[in-house]
């Protein structure tokens, strides 16, 4: 990925979203990132976005309209539908990963609480996704 392409994170929890930008910051993740607590801004986010990211970070458990919900709409929009997405999720549960995959995701990895695991899960992601092409 494009390291100019900006990567949407969709998460309400602060100390996550803190969490996540300590370890994008230790690897040295290059790409911009912009935030939003829930589906309902990440929607608005993509809808007036002069350039779309090159990659979403969704959390499922979020106020307002969850990751599930968000990934519904998204993925009915011909122009945002290309848009890789990667859940980053507390939740184990089968149902969750089943409806995430069933709405094209890219993956579903699950937050380690080891701060450690959690940074070798982001590396892991940043090696991936620099080696990815986009569709767009």
């Amino acid at each position: 990925m494009d390291t100019s392409k900006t990567i949407l994170l969709l998460e309400d929890d602060l100390v996550d979203v803190m969490t996540i930008k300590r370890a994008m910051k230790q690897l040295n993740f290059e790409n911009p990132m912009s935030v939003v607590a829930n589906g309902e801004e990440g929607l608005a986010f993509l809808k007036n976005a002069k350039e779309l990211p090159g990659l979403i970070i969704l959390d499922i458990n979020m106020p307002k309209m969850n990751g599930i919900e968000f990934l519904q709409l998204m993925k009915q929009d011909e122009k945002f539908r290309t848009i890789p997405v990667v859940i980053l999720t507390t939740s184990l549960e089968q149902q969750d990963k089943w409806n995430s995959f069933q709405l094209g995701i890219s993956g579903y990895m699950v937050k380690p609480v080891d701060y450690d695991r959690f940074k070798d899960m982001m590396d892991s992601l940043k090696k991936y996704w620099s080696f990815s092409e986009l569709a767009f």
